[in-house]
C-alpha cells in the first residue's frame, strides 16, 4: 500500500494504472487485486491512512505547543502546512472527494481528522475556554474551511506566504468562538447590580 500511496501522491490517482503499481510493488496484478477488489478500492485504503498520518502530524503538533488555543491553532497550521505538501494535498484535499465521492470521504474525514478537531473543541469549552456550542457541527465547519485553505495554498503561486494570510484568517474567524479573560470580567455582574 505504501507504493500506492507515494504514485497517487506524486502523480494523481488519474496518472496511475494497477498494473503500474503492481509492476513497482513487485507483484502481480492477480495478488493486488486478491487484496483490493479494484483501483478504487485501494485508493479508499491509501486515503484512509493518510488520514491517519495526518491525525498523528496534528496531535504531535499541538502537543509540542500545549494544552487549548495554542495547540489547536498549532494543529491548524499543521493541517495547512502538510496539505500543502503535493503527495498529502492531493490525495487527501484534491483526489479523495473526486474519487470516493464527497459524502464517503466525508465519512473517512469525519472518522479521523473530523473526530480529533470536535474533540478539542469540546476541550475547548470545558475549559471555559470557547463559548458553548455543538462541537460536532463546528469541527465540520472548521474541516470545511480547513479544506478550502488548503486548496487555496495549493494553488498560489506563493504558498508560503498565502499559507500565513490563510491562516491569519482562520484563527481571526475561530477569535469570534474564544472566550477571552477580559470579556468575561465585563460579562460579570457589577456587585451593584447583585443587590438590586
Amino acid at each position: 500500500m505504501n507504493v500506492a500511496a507515494q504514485m497517487f501522491g506524486d502523480e494523481g490517482y488519474a496518472a496511475v494504472s494497477t498494473d503500474d503499481i503492481a509492476a513497482r510493488a513487485g507483484m502481480t496484478k492477480g495478488a493486488l487485486y486478491h487484496h483490493f477488489t479494484d483501483k478504487s478500492a485501494l485508493f479508499r485504503a491509501v486515503f484512509v491512512q493518510a488520514q491517519q498520518q495526518l491525525v498523528a502530524t496534528l496531535t504531535d503538533s499541538a502537543a509540542d505547543a500545549g494544552d487549548g488555543w495554542d495547540g489547536l491553532i498549532a494543529g491548524i497550521d499543521a493541517f495547512i502546512r502538510e496539505c500543502q505538501r503535493t503527495s498529502i494535498g492531493r490525495i487527501i484535499v484534491f483526489d479523495g472527494p473526486a474519487i470516493l465521492g464527497r459524502d464517503q470521504a466525508r465519512v473517512v474525514e469525519d472518522e479521523y481528522v473530523g473526530a480529533l478537531l470536535t474533540d478539542a473543541l469540546r476541550r475547548l469549552q470545558e475549559a471555559g475556554q470557547m463559548r458553548e456550542g455543538d462541537s460536532s457541527v463546528r469541527s465540520r465547519l472548521l474541516l470545511g474551511a480547513l479544506c478550502e485553505a488548503a486548496v487555496v495554498v495549493a494553488r498560489s503561486p506563493d504558498p508560503v506566504g498565502v499559507r500565513k494570510a490563510v491562516l491569519y484568517e482562520i484563527v481571526t474567524m475561530l477569535d469570534g468562538l474564544r472566550v477571552h479573560k477580559d470579556a468575561m470580567l465585563f460579562s460579570q455582574p457589577r456587585r451593584s447590580d447583585r443587590t438590586t
